[in-house]
Formats: structure tokens, sequence, C-alpha cells
């Protein structure tokens, strides 16, 4: 059974960092495209990074330059490094994973494509 478990949100304000964590079992984080996703409240889960096996890296356009993401397969762990935050940047953040596909190019902002979901974590961003 796969599990995922996201820790790391917590409140800052504008400008500051958060490094958010996925801590995986039951499944290998390097096996297939894996992502971060966030919902605001009222609006629809977004993609917001995307990581493949080969290790080429996908964000969404708010995140670039401004987002890394991130795995260390001997902790198989992922990692979303998230500096000058704003408060756009408010929601909650969840960690996806066992992708429909190796690679993220087929589709990573699509929520259809991963199978499994963490609880999520809660970032706050406030003047």
């Amino acid at each position: 059974q796969v599990h995922l478990v996201e820790s790391g949100g917590g409140s800052v304000q504008i400008g500051g960092s958060l490094r958010l964590s996925c801590a995986a079992s039951g499944y290998t984080i390097n096996s297939a495209c894996i992502a971060w996703f966030r919902q605001a409240p009222g609006m629809v889960r977004e993609g917001v990074a995307a990581i493949a096996p080969d290790g080429i890296e996908y964000y969404t356009d708010s995140a670039k330059g401004r987002f890394i993401i991130a795995r260390d397969s001997a902790k198989n762990t992922l990692y979303l490094q998230m500096n000058n935050l704003t408060p756009e940047d408010t929601a909650m953040y969840y960690c996806a994973a066992r992708s429909l596909y190796l690679k993220c190019s087929n589709g990573w902002r699509s929520l259809s494509n991963f199978a499994d979901w963490g609880q999520g974590t809660q970032v706050t961003v406030s003047s």
C-alpha cells in the first residue's frame, strides 16, 4: 500500500521560504513522474511542479524561478523548496505519485494521471 506523508508547511510572511517534504512508503518515488499540486480555497487543484525519473523538472509558470522540486532516492522523499513566497501561494499542497506515465511530459498537470495522494500540508503567506 502506498503511503505519502507531506510535511513542512506553515505560516510565513511575504518573501519568505518553506521546504515541503513528501515521505513515501510502499512505492519508489523515482519509478515514474511524481508531482506537487496545490489547492487554494474555492479553487481547483493545480499542478505546481513535477520531476521525471530521468530528473527532468517541470514547473507551472508562477513557480518558475522561485520553486525547486527535488528528490532524495535514498530517503525515498520528494521535496519542494519554495522561495519568495506571495499570498497567491497560499494553499494546501499535495504530493501525487504513482503516475500512469513514466514521463511527466505525458501530462503531469492532470490529476487523473496520479493514483496516490498525500493528505496535504497547509502553506499560508501573509503580510
